[in-house]
């Protein structure tokens, strides 16, 4: 029975570099991987064999991505996450409409990459998301109950809604690692990102100045400007 830790991974990505980029990667990390550099070569692979997941670029010799995904949507379910460098909205949307599970624009953020391969995985397999497999967090004094959506700083009680707590959970729980806004919004506000968009910005303003009137540090959680947030 296949595990998450051994899925077996298609890359069909045309740049030869970030192909093996990201072969090594997932492979460091016990992933089972196979490499197509065009449309053809890639839909016959994904189709002839069985795939936990698909990473598939867009512009494709052969055959684009959409194509692909088109046809292999005809006889597999294939979780398939698209990487491209085209990232308009309208294309996002083609490729969702197309059966895409996921989508990342490049260049994009290994670390990311990596939390939603896992999500989707997560998510393929019927596994539970590792952040709802624990009730509670506690880290330097700071303590977070999942099941009970309550929050305490050195034992004084911090008021927050459902969202500033999921938000603030999945950045403790992802300690010292910067969480794209990209990421965050489609795991905690569950849609997708729009530059115009200030919720999330808002969400976090107002958790980061709960934590200080409590008295966190004020640099616990932070801004890293032009990448996310992180909860150091």
């Amino acid at each position: 029975m296949t595990t998450l830790e051994s899925a077996r991974i298609l890359i069909i990505e045309d740049d030869t570099t970030l192909n093996d980029q990201l072969a090594d990667l997932l492979r460091g990390r016990g992933f089972n991987i196979s490499q197509c550099k065009d449309g053809e070569q890639g839909l016959m692979a994904a189709i002839s064999e069985r795939f936990d997941l698909i990473l598939l670029d867009v512009l494709l010799p052969t055959m684009d991505g959409f194509s692909v995904l088109k046809n292999l949507r005809k006889s597999r379910q294939t979780p398939v996450m698209m990487l491209t460098a085209c990232g308009a909205e309208e294309e996002r949307i083609k490729g969702y409409r197309r059966g895409a599970d996921d989508y990342l624009p490049k260049p994009f953020n290994f670390t990311e990459l990596g939390l939603r391969i896992d999500a989707l995985l997560r998510r393929s397999f019927g596994l539970a998301d590792r952040r709802n497999q624990s009730a509670e967090m506690v880290v330097d004094g700071l303590q977070l109950n999942r099941q009970k959506q309550t929050v305490t700083f050195e034992g004084q009680p911090i008021t927050l809604t459902p969202i500033q707590f999921k938000l603030l959970w999945v950045l403790v729980d992802s300690q010292n690692d910067v969480l794209t806004k990209p990421y965050l919004y489609q795991l905690v506000l569950e849609r997708e990102f729009s530059k115009y968009d200030r919720s999330l910005d808002m969400h976090l303003s107002r958790v980061r100045r709960k934590l200080i009137d409590a008295g966190m540090a004020a640099d616990r959680l932070s801004t890293v400007h032009g990448k996310g947030y992180c909860f150091a």
